[in-house]
């Protein structure tokens, strides 16, 4: 049963005011309008918890955490009703991605259980060094305090309310405040349900999560800039990203903003690549680029090609292979909205010619394809910009030294992708050093959409793509955000943290 309420600390707290959330298809429901003073309580109830939980062993917040997926798992088929009401995402896409979550807590259970997050570092002492001893220095990582996250609009569950932004930081021994979307506060509640059973059955302290739904741009900003709160965690659009971010750096003390912002993701087609596979090639990027109505931050927006014939064959494939999906419904009305207006700066930008135009209207989505010359593409930057929804732009370099060109020219971005044969290494092998600079990850003859949870994922790169490159939002090394190294100078053993010797 929903409350409609707030979490914080234990309780569920109501307000004056009330939000109707905006399903797809099925009942709409009320849900409390957060405040400042929410958050505040929150904030205040998380501070409260920190060192008690920080001080809780790894096996009880790996317990904790475990206990976490187990409650997500009791109410699945509670959470699938509402969230497919809410988001209009199918059934089967919710419950892999409520499989997704209830992994990754799992995986940061059994990460925390091993030593190497630590990082533990141990110089002895020299007390004969000329001309002056050694100290003897030990150095661990260690909490930094209580996390606000934001839920993300695309991804209800496994990048909001107990998504992996929240279960790193309790990993961490960092409670948590997480701001609810308000395009899914159903299901951001059922989870906090889930979470708040866990905190009962393992004895946690009351403060250590905390849920506050709805609300105007005051509660956000209230939110990251509450003393209590040390590290942020975002994913969402530029814009609001951006002024988040800013608000961080303007604090009194100011606090890092991890914030994933979205890309165009770009594939190169490689020539060699590209005249052997390029029928299987277009196919695979019409299902990358149309799933869940391009609603991913890792959707490959941009195909660049050399022009040519098996360029002409490559874009008559796509616009078949594109055409032939139907309308999806989006997330929200605003994201339709904003998809129907990206779509039409992309058809008004230099040299851009349409490939494939359909009808949408409303909520649902209908896909685009468009295509541009390499010289057009490198003097309309607004052509370089994200469209979130199902729409794609091929880009034909007139040589493989204007792909090269295309490449420098690239913001930060998630991802970049290299579509290669043997024959196409040399030319690859100027792309590389390139893209490493563009991207956090890059792949080879795949498609990005699919993000592995894994120690060695990397789900973040250079701004704007995220606003710390050095960090990832997705797998284990993610845990670092909310870390913080301490070094201990003559430190008698009795006071050093449990960790140290455990």
């Amino acid at each position: 049963m929903l409350t409609g309420k707030h979490l914080i600390a234990g309780d569920w707290v109501g307000s004056d005011q009330t939000f109707a959330s905006s399903p797809a298809h099925g009942p709409a429901h009320d849900f409390a309008v957060g405040t400042p003073a929410h958050v505040d309580a929150a904030c205040q109830a998380a501070e409260a918890a920190f060192l008690p939980y920080a001080a809780r062993s790894r096996a009880d917040r790996a317990a904790f955490l475990n206990r976490i997926a187990d409650e997500i798992e009791a109410r699945g088929t509670a959470i699938t009703e509402i969230g497919t009401q809410e988001t209009g995402l199918p059934a089967a896409r919710l419950e892999g991605e409520r499989g997704r979550t209830t992994m990754q807590l799992r995986l940061f259970a059994s990460h925390i259980l091993k030593d190497d997050w630590l990082d533990r570092r141990h110089d002895p002492a020299l007390p004969d060094r000329q001309p002056l001893p050694r100290p003897d220095i030990k150095m661990i990582q260690r909490p930094i305090g209580p996390v606000a996250v934001f839920g993300a609009s695309n991804f209800p569950l496994a990048f909001s309310v107990a998504g992996g932004d929240t279960a790193s930081a309790l990993a961490a021994g960092c409670p948590v405040v997480v701001k609810g979307h308000s395009a899914h506060p159903g299901t951001g509640e059922i989870v906090a349900q889930a979470i708040l059973a866990a905190v009962q059955a393992c004895g946690m302290p009351k403060g250590v999560f905390s849920l506050v739904q709805g609300g105007k741009r005051d509660v956000g900003e209230a939110l990251v800039q509450h003393p209590f709160i040390k590290a942020v965690g975002f994913t969402g659009s530029l814009a609001g990203g951006r002024a988040l971010f800013n608000l961080c750096a303007a604090r009194p003390e100011p606090i890092p903003f991890f914030g994933e912002l979205g890309s165009v993701n770009p594939m190169f087609l490689l020539p060699a690549a590209l005249a052997a596979r390029g029928e299987t090639i277009a196919k695979g990027w019409a299902g990358s680029l149309t799933l869940g109505a391009g609603q991913f931050c890792t959707n490959p927006g941009i195909a660049v090609v050399i022009d040519g014939p098996d360029a002409d064959a490559f874009v008559a494939t796509a616009k078949e292979a594109v055409g032939a999906v139907g309308p999806q419904t989006m997330l929200t009305d605003g994201i339709a909205q904003a998809y129907r207006q990206g779509r039409d700066r992309v058809a008004a930008g230099t040299g851009v010619r349409a490939v494939l135009t359909t009808m949408c209207d409303q909520r649902d989505a209908t896909p685009y394809l468009f295509e541009v010359s390499g010289a057009d593409w490198l003097v309309d930057h607004m052509l370089a910009e994200e469209v979130f929804g199902p729409l794609g732009l091929i880009v034909r370099a007139r040589h493989a030294a204007e792909m090269q060109e295309i490449a420098r020219s690239l913001q930060g971005q998630l991802t970049c992708t290299l579509h290669l044969d043997e024959a196409d290494m040399d030319l690859a092998r100027t792309l590389m050093p390139v893209l490493e600079r563009k991207a956090g990850r890059i792949l080879a003859n795949g498609f990005p959409t699919g993000v592995e949870v894994v120690d060695a994922q990397v789900h973040g790169g250079p701004y704007p793509a995220s606003t710390n490159f050095g960090h990832t939002s997705v797998g284990t090394l993610s845990i670092r955000r909310w870390l913080r190294p301490v070094a201990y100078q003559n430190m008698p053993d009795a006071l050093l943290p449990q960790d140290w010797a455990h």
